[in-house]
């Protein structure tokens, strides 16, 4: 039985993965904001709830993160796979507790700060796998060192790349700096999540008309993430661009200069 941790795990794609992980009779941890909708998850389990747990956490802050990882490792001293589906499509200069905006604290960074903190849990797995889910990508982005972290001037469709880039360069520095781990990025699709809760109305308005004939299911939505998760492997970071074609993935190749600069920003404003 392995142990999965889903960030995110109380809806939409991180639910789904969970249950497809508790079916095939392994171990989950979710976490996210909403107890209530943590406590629902549970319950929805039914006799599997016994392998599962929920622990209510703010990823979007320091503070957060730093409190969920303490409490996961309180649960385990291993965890085999780790999933990143916390996500919000923040399109207005909402800044954390700690200065930054929200869509970067919680669509990127919370990711490279809480997978840090797990590290130990994570090597002491036979074969640890990461996975981080980010908008369609068909090519690495660029991004532009100087925006990070605090991208001042906010702009949300200039940061939505970089944002979702920045997920990426992890995967790749990930695998480099630790080698036993496989890391990937999946991109769900557009499918009918609570990620848009907080984008504004003519967005939602089109995410309500446009879903009957564009929207995945949350099935093929996840798809491509569980199975990252179950047998994901390969010397190099990869993405996966086509939601539930588990086959169309392309290697992750970064500007090791941007990347070295980057990284270095995450592990100023963390202190990991």
């Amino acid at each position: 039985m392995n142990t999965f941790v889903i960030a995110g795990g109380n809806s939409g794609v991180g639910l789904q993965a969970a249950r497809e992980f508790l079916t095939a009779g392994h171990r989950v941890i979710l976490l996210g904001r909403d107890e209530r909708k943590g406590e629902a998850a549970i319950a929805s389990f039914g006799a599997a709830r016994d392998r599962a747990d929920f622990l209510s956490a703010d990823l979007s802050t320091h503070d957060g993160v730093r409190d969920a990882a303490r409490r996961v490792g309180q649960l385990t001293d291993r965890i085999d796979g780790l999933m990143h589906s916390a996500a919000v499509f923040a399109t207005k200069d909402i800044r954390t507790v700690d200065g930054l905006t929200l869509f970067f604290a919680l669509s990127y960074l919370s990711r490279y700060h809480l997978t840090q903190l797990l590290l130990p849990q994570l090597l002491a797995a036979e074969h640890p796998r990461v996975v981080m889910l980010t908008a369609t990508l068909n090519e690495v982005p660029k991004l532009d060192p100087k925006l990070f972290p605090y991208f001042e001037g906010f702009n949300f469709w200039t940061m939505l790349m970089q944002v979702n880039g920045a997920s990426l360069y992890y995967a790749d520095y990930l695998m480099r700096t630790h080698p036993k781990i496989f890391a990937g990025c999946v991109s769900p699709g557009f499918a009918r999540t609570g990620i848009f809760r907080d984008a504004p109305w003519f967005l939602k308005l089109f995410v309500v008309l446009s879903a009957p004939f564009r929207a995945n299911s949350i099935a093929v939505a996840a798809h491509n993430a569980v199975q990252v998760l179950l047998r994901g492997e390969g010397s190099s970071a990869l993405n996966w661009n086509k939601p539930g074609d588990f086959e169309q993935r392309f290697v992750i190749t970064v500007d090791p200069a941007v990347q070295q600069a980057v990284m270095a920003a995450c592990r100023t404003v963390t202190g990991v």
